[in-house]
């Protein structure tokens, strides 16, 4: 008998990241027209720029989305998990990414060796977050400990992609 085993288990996003949830909104993340789902690969070079976040939740919502690189600077060896790619707050419900306050700018993927994972990982708000500070440094981040000080409780939503080094173009 086949089983049904979630994706965000075999990634092992859920206990790297966060702990197990049950998903309560839609998220989608387009890069360009790539519709991203878990697991599967985008290339760093069409990972430049933010991604386009569609969210559903409810419209009289807030929603914040955390964006990590798990396996900073290599998977055998993630001695600076979690690198944080983006922080955006005060994301209005059933809207996009970009109706929200960008606490921290997007930084694309660049991972140095080996597949690393990127996780989006969205949070419904109780209250407006407001200015917040960037944290002082990307790595050394947590998640967790992010939405326990902010007291945003489970995550509502979450994908992930892998990406790894581009080979450099050969010019002679």
């Amino acid at each position: 008998m086949a089983t049904n085993v979630d994706p965000l288990v075999v990634g092992r996003v859920i206990g790297d990241v966060v702990d197990m949830f049950v998903p309560t909104v839609n998220m989608s993340v387009y890069y360009g027209s790539k519709h991203v789902t878990n697991g599967c690969d985008i290339k760093p070079s069409m990972a430049a720029t933010p991604p386009r976040v569609l969210i559903s939740g409810h419209p009289t919502g807030l929603y914040t989305l955390v964006m990590t690189d798990p396996d900073a600077p290599s998977p055998s060896e993630p001695s600076m998990r979690e690198w944080i790619q983006w922080i955006v707050t005060d994301i209005p419900g059933c809207t996009n990414v970009a109706g929200g306050k960008e606490v921290l700018p997007y930084a694309g993927p660049r991972p140095p060796v080996g597949i690393h994972r990127y996780i989006l990982v969205l949070f419904r708000q109780k209250a407006v977050m407001g200015s917040l500070e960037p944290p002082g440094c990307r790595s050394h981040f947590n998640t967790r400990a992010f939405a326990h000080h902010f007291d945003l409780g489970m995550p509502v939503a979450t994908v992930y992609f892998n990406a790894h080094k581009e080979p450099a173009n050969r010019k002679r």
